[in-house]
C-alpha cells in the first residue's frame, strides 16, 4: 500500500522514524514534508499535499492512506479535510483507529506526536491501515452524505421537519405564564 506522510517541526524525527517502520513492513512511502528542521514552519501546505496525493491515488484506484502528523495533530486533520475526497480522523486510541476506518472509511489518520510516545502512535497507525471499511450500510450512507455536501452543498432531509409543530404557529411561548 501506498503511504503519503506530512508533519511540521514537531514531527520532524517521528516522521523519519515512521518511514522505516513503514518501508520495513512493505509500504511504498511518500514524504510529503519537510525535509530539514525549521521551528517557524506552517503544516498546511506540508498537510494538504499530502491529502492531495491521498486522493489523487484513490481516484486512480492506487490502494493509499495518508498519515499527518504534528504536536496535537488537530491542525493538521483540519489542514488535510480541506481537500474534496479526504476524511481525516484525529486518532488517540487503538479504538478510535479502528473506528476511523470501520465506520468513517478515513483515509487519512491525523497524530499528535507531542501526545503519544512512538511506539503508541506506530501501533495507531498499523491498525489503521490493517483495518477495513466496514462497508455497512448506514455508514456507506452517512459518508455518502458527507460527499454529497461536499460536492453540491446538500444535506439529507431534516428528520425534524417531518415532526408536527410542537407550538402552532400564532402562538408564542411565555415563560412567566408557566
Amino acid at each position: 500500500m501506498r503511504i503519503h506522510i506530512a508533519t511540521d517541526h514537531a514531527g520532524m524525527e517521528f516522521s523519519t522514524r515512521l518511514q522505516h517502520h513503514l518501508a520495513e513492513a512493505g509500504h511504498d512511502v511518500v514524504d510529503h514534508g519537510p525535509v530539514e528542521y525549521d521551528a517557524l514552519d506552517d503544516y498546511p501546505s506540508f498537510c494538504i499535499r499530502a491529502a492531495q496525493a491521498v486522493a489523487e491515488d484513490q481516484a486512480r484506484g492506487i490502494q493509499t492512506l495518508g498519515v499527518v502528523f504534528g504536536g496535537s495533530g488537530n491542525g493538521e486533520q483540519i489542514a488535510a479535510n480541506k481537500v474534496r475526497g479526504i476524511r481525516a480522523a484525529l486518532v488517540w486510541s487503538i479504538a478510535t483507529a479502528e473506528l476511523a476506518r470501520e465506520h468513517n472509511d478515513a483515509n487519512v489518520i491525523a497524530i499528535g506526536a507531542r501526545q503519544h510516545t512512538f511506539d503508541e502512535a506506530v501501533g495507531f497507525i498499523d491498525r489503521f491501515i490493517a483495518t477495513p471499511f466496514s462497508g455497512e450500510e448506514r455508514h456507506a450512507r452517512r459518508i455518502g452524505q458527507l460527499a454529497a455536501y461536499e460536492t453540491d452543498g446538500s444535506l439529507a432531509p431534516d428528520p425534524r421537519a417531518m415532526q408536527p409543530d410542537v407550538l402552532d404557529a400564532s402562538e408564542t411561548f411565555d415563560p412567566e405564564a408557566g
